[in-house]
């Protein structure tokens, strides 16, 4: 079986390092896999042939550019005779869906894959173009349940299904203890979607920093800056500390006291995973989607409700004073996770390659 992964980049996000990751269980499965990025980006190790159209784009992106930018596109999915074309895109513009739909992906097998619950990202808004997609397409695969419920329920049909993010697999290294005992956001600094204001509100109104407990948020986005100046104004430069992103997360994760995440939506946070796998309990509000299928609450972490800042600081004392609960979820997290491992994972994409129908 021959495949195509399409992706912006394999750069910087958990969806990028699934992608990523998707390729490497495929191949591990004898399945020839391209992956095709769209920007030059690449930061994640990767498994197949990869084809970088970021290196011919151009620098002044005319109309005309972007045009010869897809054919040349549409000129590697044409030559290779793909049996499937997965599509890991955010794929909001209904303009661009179209081109894609009748130019590019004409008469190919597409199964896109959903990442977010926000399910703008994925399928524009004009509901005419969006249900061509789904009707064209052989499947589409949300990474939760309550992802391709909604998919299935939106758009009336029975084409989509759940296959979850992997654990990631990385590779041990000897742990250096932390100057200070921290807990740990990790991930894209995007205000609009991340919700710093209730992360750094509910860290302040809670007791770690009297008990010398700081806050490390890694990562980079569009609003580092803001965010850097939210900080300053709540005048906790001494307690929150803002890192670039790294792709070598591991000595970061296993040695925070637990990891964060404040989302607004998400799909299935690969950061709960990551943190999980090397035994690090999470914290984490209940949204849409994914933490309530990663998380059973005070037995791998703890689930609270979301834009609740009182609840976010007093699950946070919980977990720095209340050491038994603390040891139950640090000692569960790995466990917990166990189901997710790549090569559990790997099976079920290759079950859907093998059975993969279309209407074209």
């Amino acid at each position: 079986m021959k495949v195509a992964i399409v992706a912006i980049s394999l750069s910087k996000g958990g969806a990028e390092r699934s992608t990523a990751l998707l390729s490497k269980m495929l191949v591990s499965k004898g399945i020839d896999v391209h992956l095709i990025t769209l920007t030059d980006a690449v930061d994640y190790d990767f498994s197949g042939k990869l084809f970088n159209l970021g290196l011919f784009k151009s620098k002044n992106d005319t109309l005309l550019d972007k045009f010869s930018h897809l054919k040349r596109l549409k000129v590697y999915l044409e030559k290779n005779n793909f049996d499937f074309i997965i599509d890991n895109r955010t794929r909001g513009s209904a303009f661009k869906e179209f081109f894609y739909l009748n130019y590019i992906y004409n008469k190919q097998e597409v199964i896109y894959v959903v990442r977010s619950f926000h399910l703008a990202n994925y399928f524009p808004k004009n509901k005419w173009i969006a249900s061509q997609m789904i009707q064209r397409a052989a499947k589409v695969v949300g990474v939760s349940k309550a992802i391709s419920e909604e998919v299935n329920q939106k758009f009336n049909t029975q084409k989509a299904v759940t296959i979850y993010n992997p654990l990631p697999e990385f590779e041990a290294v000897e742990i250096k203890e932390p100057e200070k005992p921290y807990i740990l956001y990790l991930g894209r600094i995007e205000e609009n979607v991340k919700n710093f204001t209730l992360l750094l509100n509910g860290y302040q109104m809670s007791k770690l920093s009297e008990r010398g407990v700081v806050l490390k948020i890694y990562g980079d986005g569009q609003d580092k800056d803001a965010l850097l100046k939210m900080i300053e104004r709540m005048n906790l430069t001494s307690q929150v500390s803002v890192h670039p992103f790294t792709p070598d997360i591991y000595q970061v994760l296993k040695n925070a006291l637990f990891l964060t995440l404040t989302s607004r939506y998400e799909g299935f946070p690969r950061v709960l995973l990551e943190a999980l796998s090397v035994g690090t309990p999470v914290l984490s509000v209940d949204c849409k989607s994914g933490p309530n299928e990663i998380i059973i609450h005070e037995h791998n972490g703890l689930l609270i409700e979301n834009f609740n800042e009182q609840a976010l600081a007093d699950a946070m004392n919980r977990f720095i004073f209340d050491e038994s609960l603390y040891q139950k979820c640090k000692d569960n997290a790995i466990m917990s996770v166990a189901h997710l491992r790549q090569e559990q994972i790997a099976k079920q994409w290759v079950n859907l390659l093998s059975n993969a129908k279309t209407n074209n």
